[in-house]
């Protein structure tokens, strides 16, 4: 059913035009365009961000650098300039088909001079061809006749959140294209964009190039008659020096290469380079309509995000399709996002783990500042793989404030969540010379940060870890968070497990890395002592773990006693009200028991899960946390929860039920919500060298099917509701 593709906007809302611009966003792998309107509207966010181009920025360190909008469009019917903010809309449908990522527009407009006038907008990302982008207008005037203009232009004064980044460096009109060159200031990326335009529909037109320094631009003037419709078309390509030593050149030459009448060939060309994603990512479940919607629409928000070319990039948690995060990186990828492309497209997370590989330098210039050894990752990165955390950011409440972040400081798990990802792909895939040439070596070398950080306790002859912050953000400077040292620990002990791995595998390679980071055999034998050393907290009487050391002395509240609300509990208790208290962001043990499952007991599980679960701030709290919580509902058969969490996460976007999906998509909600769909209601799990199934649907779901790739192998899976049995 075709409705079970596409994202439709009916009416048009002024109030929701920032959700529709993040929900409606399109891209490729290589840039990522809000949906703003071609035409301009007031209070809009335009933005096209494309990967790996960052600059220098105040407060924040670094950010995506906002290109010029490929999109945009100057109309003007009979001397009157469209607008949405003027006039009287008579129809309007805006649609997003997920299967080809096209976007279209239709509209009926009554000018205030009461011209009527049908527009119809398309406009695509070439999937086939990252660097290009196609549109397409329609324009019939309905009830006179008169002269229309269409103007576009390359904008080298466009802003990023009222900040320029780009110098222009020279422009010009060169045969039917007009083309621009940029550099960011600090970074000093170049880029390059070239447009040209095809005509057809009139007969009288102009075409003109004015080439005004910094903007140049093509026009369009043709005579059209009642009922009349012209087609306009513009296709503009796109690269940097990244991606090639003479960007202008390229983008030239991408368009000189369109053949006489591109539209057809290059949206076929598009739609079979998605059948092919979708071929292998997509995921079927019938009976449950807004679900099957839901999840194409995270998977789709994913791959456009997901770079195919570039290794030396990572998705930002609002992906390229807002401001928010400024385009850094964080745990979001690996431990929320990675899996889809770990089961599904296994070399895009290749390439996601190539960047944390790549990056190892900044990483240890970390560790060094800290003053320890090995390789720390930072808890935001972007270009370079430096920290960009910000230090201080204004106080929403009082922006004369300033309010201090330790995250980049003490939320340290990082690390391990990299490693953690790491060992999966490697898991699935077999991939042993990657391992062997860039994973070992990531692990390796952040587990000699471990050994370093961890603190010796000769009162308690245990290692410690004080002042951190765990994935519950609602409390720092704490000691001993459970999810740190565990994940500490487990990295450790994986480090001496690969390490004797490598030996066997090349011993040749082994040597050389061994020699490179400064470690030997009796660097492990100490790993390994080390790693039975750490405090993990114990199971109490209770049967509960502690999320950190003195968590249980906090004032214990409940979520249910602030309800109802339109706002986090924090926001209601403020930042230290929030920290002293046991009302969580998100449930750092239960994220341990869904990362490291064989380690609990199933009573274990179900006694953390009761306890945590009426504490935590699944509604207004991380977005993080609602998906992880449904897969872990559903092992404990808790199967209304599992649904109300997993609909917690797909109604993130889609409804924007947060309220803060203008600033772009929650690139791990998405994520999170295709591992509750697969280990949740689908129970795959990976033991060791196989895997099972232990399904869970819900009531109402009739048949769930995905795939995933084996060890270079695609499987399929199709779960019949009668008995959960497998279909096929």
């Amino acid at each position: 059913m075709t409705k079970l593709w596409k994202i439709t906007e009916n009416s048009f809302d002024p109030r929701r035009l920032r959700h529709f611009e993040t929900a409606l966003t399109q891209g490729n792998g290589y840039l990522g365009t809000r949906a703003t309107f071609e035409e301009h509207f007031p209070g809009e966010q335009r933005s096209t961000f494309v990967h790996g181009v960052f600059d220098d920025a105040p407060i924040v360190f670094s950010q995506l650098v906002n290109f010029p909008d490929w999109a945009q469009l100057d109309i003007t019917l009979a001397g009157e300039r469209f607008s949405l903010a003027e006039g009287q809309l008579l129809d309007y449908t805006r649609e997003l088909d997920l299967r080809t990522g096209l976007l279209t527009r239709l509209v009926r407009w009554q000018s205030p001079g009461g011209r009527v006038s049908k527009l119809e907008f398309f406009r695509f990302a070439s999937l086939k061809d990252q660097h290009l982008t196609c549109q397409r207008l329609l324009v019939t005037p309905e009830n006179y006749s008169a002269e229309i203009k269409i103007t576009s232009r390359l904008d080298a004064g466009t802003e990023t959140i009222r900040y320029h980044h780009w110098h222009w460096l020279e422009q010009a009109v060169e045969g039917p294209a007009i083309w621009l060159r940029m550099q960011t200031a600090a970074t000093k990326i170049e880029a390059a964009l070239a447009q040209r335009v095809l005509f057809s529909g009139a007969s009288q037109s102009e075409i003109t190039m004015p080439d005004v320094v910094k903007m140049p631009s093509i026009n369009l003037i043709c005579q059209v008659e009642t009922g009349q419709q012209i087609r306009y078309e513009k296709y503009s390509a796109i690269y940097t020096d990244r991606d090639c030593p003479d960007p202008k050149n390229e983008a030239l030459k991408t368009l000189a290469q369109l053949t006489a009448d591109p539209w057809e060939a290059q949206l076929q060309a598009t739609t079979k380079a998605w059948q092919k994603e979708w071929d292998r990512c997509d995921v079927l479940i019938e009976g449950d309509h807004e679900a099957q919607l839901a999840i194409r629409f995270s998977i789709y928000h994913l791959l456009i995000a997901a770079p195919r070319h570039d290794e030396r990039v990572n998705i930002g948690a609002k992906t390229l399709s807002g401001y928010g995060y400024h385009g850094h990186a964080f745990w979001d990828t690996e431990i929320f996002m990675l899996p889809l492309f770990t089961f599904t497209r296994p070399q895009i997370a290749k390439n996601l783990l190539s960047y944390r590989f790549h990056n190892l330098p900044g990483a240890r210039e970390k560790a060094r500042e800290g003053g320890f050894e090995g390789a720390q990752f930072p808890w935001e990165s972007a270009g370079d793989g430096r920290e960009v955390t910000p230090t201080w950011v204004p106080n929403p409440a009082n922006r004369k404030e300033l309010i201090r972040i330790w995250t980049g400081d003490i939320e340290i798990h990082i690390s391990s969540d990299i490693a953690y990802a790491i060992n999966q792909y490697w898991q699935l895939t077999g991939d042993d010379a990657f391992m062997a040439r860039r994973g070992a070596e990531v692990i390796l070398d952040t587990a000699k940060f471990w050994a370093s950080r961890l603190e010796w306790n000769p009162q308690t002859s245990q290692y410690h870890l004080s002042d951190v912050i765990g994935p519950d953000e609602y409390h720092d400077h704490v000691d001993d968070n459970a999810f740190t040292n565990y994940l500490a620990r487990w990295h450790l002990r994986k480090a001496v497990q690969i390490a004797a791995w490598l030996q066997a595998y090349s011993p040749e390679i082994a040597s050389q890395l061994f020699s490179k980071l400064s470690i030997n055999d009796q660097t492990f034998t100490d790993w390994d002592t080390i790693a039975s050393q750490i405090f993990c907290p114990a199971v109490n009487d209770r049967g509960l773990i502690e999320q950190f050391t003195g968590y249980f002395d906090r004032t214990d509240v409940l979520t249910c006693d602030f309800d109802p609300r339109t706002e986090s509990i924090q926001s209601l208790l403020g930042i230290e009200g929030a920290n002293q208290s046991q009302i969580l962001k998100q449930p750092d043990v239960i994220m341990l028991m869904y990362l490291l499952p064989e380690l609990f007991d199933q009573a274990t599980i179900q006694a953390n899960y009761d306890y945590y679960t009426p504490r935590t701030d699944l509604t207004f709290g991380s977005s993080l946390g609602p998906s992880i919580q449904a897969i872990m509902a559903t092992r404990l058969g808790s199967q209304a929860d599992a649904y109300e969490n997993f609909m917690r996460a797909a109604r993130a976007d889609l409804e924007d039920v947060r309220g803060n999906a203008a600033d772009g998509i929650h690139g791990a909600s998405a994520g999170g919500l295709w591992q509750a769909v697969v280990f949740g209601f689908g129970g795959l799990h990976i033991d060791g060298d196989s895997w099972h199934l232990q399904p869970h649907l819900p009531a109402h779901w009739k048949r769930l099917r995905f795939k995933f790739v084996w060890r270079g192998h695609e499987q399929v899976v199709d779960i019949c509701a009668e008995e959960e049995k497998s279909c096929s």
